[in-house]
């Protein structure tokens, strides 16, 4: 079966062209996709050529790990999947280009367990719940945040997470002021205008290689900052400020099942909103404009590809 995908035959050389699909297998899912989402992360790094040699990292590959469907066919032990509203988090299904993350695609096959029902009411938006659990993930293992650095989807989620999970409302650092709008319930302002040196727990998702110097210079004594952004460079510090502030650090990896249940849990409850956090939305033909201006605008916070016209 050949499907339409988006392809990065090679850095900054993307396509719309058909894949071909591995077979259906017993326990697998084929679902099409309606929408879905840019990361300007890992995304951005398979864009550019700057991601580190993960496995199965090459080219042609078809990125993508937050897409949002229904399931319209089933292997045989999975039928009753059928008909399901569900989110997919990166697929590895092509016989003629690498899946990573395989989720841009207009239909992908999965494992029944990668396929994760939502709620079809959360349309184009549904595509955040990856970034969403990413956010948990990072918040879950320990103490929340007092600072959050970075101002884009996942700072927002985060700001989020930490007033939905209890706790008090954290300070944002944003170095674009037109970034620094969109705010809820919490405050978010220029590095420079925070005169605060006594953070217990900083949260990093800038991605910047740069910022930890500063952030240990803002630490009370045995504060801890975790690292939930990815980082494609050496990250560096100077060791002396952090051994006299005996500071620790956390890296947050991948989110998990228990991420995702608790944080649908909390959008579903109303807890935790993702209004305002999708701010472009484009025809899947118009990807190769799409991915550029995700990546470099920065009136883009998150874009989206609607599938549901593609051929």
């Amino acid at each position: 079966m050949d499907v339409l995908a988006v392809l990065l035959e090679a850095p900054r050389r993307l396509a719309v062209k058909p894949v071909t699909l591995s077979p259906l297998g017993p326990g697998d899912v084929l679902v099409e996709t309606h929408w879905s989402g840019i990361s300007t992360g890992t995304e951005k790094l398979l864009y550019t050529g700057q991601m580190p040699d993960f496995p199965g990292m090459g080219y042609p590959l078809v990125p993508g790990y937050e897409s949002i469907g229904r399931i319209i066919e089933t292997g045989l032990d999975a039928r009753s999947r059928l008909g399901e509203w569900v989110f997919v988090p990166g697929a590895s299904c092509y016989e003629n280009a690498r899946g990573l993350f395989g989720g841009s695609a207009r239909h992908l096959i999965v494992p029944a367990a990668r396929s994760f029902p939502i709620s079809e009411s959360f349309a184009e938006s549904g595509v955040l719940v990856a970034l969403a659990a990413t956010a948990h993930h990072a918040l879950a293992s320990g103490d929340l945040p007092e600072l959050i650095v970075g101002h884009g989807v996942l700072g927002r989620l985060m700001a989020r997470l930490v007033i939905a999970m209890g706790g008090e409302a954290p300070t944002v650092w944003e170095t674009a002021p037109a970034r620094r709008k969109g705010v809820q319930g919490y405050k978010a302002i220029a590095p420079e205008s925070d005169e605060r040196r006594d953070y217990g727990i900083i949260c990093d998702v800038s991605g910047s290689t740069q910022v930890l110097d500063e952030l240990v210079m803002r630490l009370v004594r045995q504060g801890e900052i975790i690292l939930a952004g990815f980082y494609s460079s050496r990250v560096n510090f100077a060791f002396p400020p952090a051994f006299q502030k005996e500071a620790r650090l956390r890296i947050a990896a991948e989110w998990g099942p228990k991420d995702l249940t608790a944080t649908l849990a909390m959008i579903e409850s109303g807890a935790l909103s993702l209004e305002g956090l999708v701010s472009d939305v484009e025809p899947v033909a118009k990807a190769d404009e799409a991915y550029p201006k995700a990546f470099s605008d920065p009136d883009c916070l998150k874009m989206v590809l609607d599938w549901r016209d593609a051929a």
